[in-house]
């Protein structure tokens, strides 16, 4: 047997002794923007048509949504029906999780990692305890997270995406990797718990892509979490679909990042390239919707981006 590291030699300090690098006032209230991409006004058209015909609109994210205090420009299309399910990584209920509790969030890596405290914070690892106990009942990251918020002692849970999601009953599917997340520092982290509620949103993402023919799905911001859980749950509704005489093949696809990409993006680039390990490229804008899809990609900050797909929307 391999020595493993004993997390109950941790110091762990609350959240109070920390300085934050993001507050609430990051959070802007919704207004229109003045110009709006003529990719993300497309878009908006095919999230109407979507909905007109009860097919799944999935908005994929990174961490960096949050950060950049978009969640009542995104809360405001999930009370509208126009988003059916968001799905996120770890970071994302951190983050989220952080700001509901505290009105704050994010540490400098470089400040904390020097003497070991990066992530060590006492109030973020309730996340395990909250986990762990809604992995007992079965339920996935998601849900247990947005339940603690909405029914907890949170104060600041009106900009909760987790929240949002739980009160207006749409999945927040959050998938997992072990050790990407600070909770998983912690001495009461669970990593059973967490890979049974990080599969069981798995699960449910796949559901939701059942009902993807016809619908849009977007990526903003997740390199690798997004284009790859994508992918294996697409191949899963796929060939089940294909048992029973159905196909998912026409629906549309919208990637939001920085990465500067040609204006032709219908074929993926040269594997001697690097932009050819750029996965959202790649996967969700070429090689799944090759087969009569369509794919979008708009480059610019989440704080732009987010703000004109919602404007687009209200017009």
């Amino acid at each position: 047997m391999f020595r493993k590291f004993d997390p109950s030699r941790l110091t762990v300090l609350p959240l109070a002794e920390r300085i934050h690098d993001l507050s609430l006032s990051v959070v802007r209230e919704p207004a229109p923007t003045p110009q709006v991409h003529p990719s993300l006004t497309a878009v908006a058209q095919r999230i109407r048509k979507a909905r007109e015909r009860g097919a799944a609109v999935v908005l994929m994210m990174g961490a960096h949504v949050i950060r950049a205090g978009v969640q009542r420009f995104l809360i405001d299309l999930l009370e509208r029906g126009l988003i059916t399910c968001l799905a996120g990584n770890g970071a994302c209920a951190i983050h989220d999780f952080e700001f509901a509790l505290i009105g704050q969030t994010t540490e400098s890596v470089a400040r904390y990692i020097k003497d070991g405290r990066f992530g060590l914070w006492q109030e973020t690892g309730r996340l395990n305890d909250v986990v762990r106990e809604g992995a007992v009942r079965g339920l996935g990251v998601g849900q247990a997270v947005g339940q603690a918020i909405l029914e907890g002692d949170f104060p600041h849970k009106d900009v909760s995406l987790y929240a949002a999601a739980h009160r207006l009953g749409v999945p927040f599917t959050t998938h997992v990797s072990l050790g990407y997340d600070i909770v998983h520092e912690h001495p009461n982290c669970d990593g059973a718990a967490w890979g049974a509620a990080s599969y069981a949103d798995f699960l449910h993402f796949a559901a939701i892509l059942e009902n993807l023919e016809g619908g849009v799905i977007m990526n903003f911001g997740s390199a690798i979490m997004a284009p790859e859980v994508y992918l294996k749950a697409l191949a899963m509704v796929r060939n089940a679909a294909a048992r029973e005489g159905r196909e998912i093949r026409r629906f549309t696809t919208l990637v939001c990042d920085l990465r500067a990409l040609p204006e032709d993006i219908s074929a993926e680039a040269p594997k001697n390239s690097p932009e050819y390990y750029f996965r959202p490229w790649k996967t969700m804008l070429v090689r799944t919707v090759a087969d009569g899809g369509e794919s979008y990609y708009v480059r610019g900050m989440h704080g732009e981006t987010v703000p004109q797909l919602w404007t687009a929307l209200r017009d």
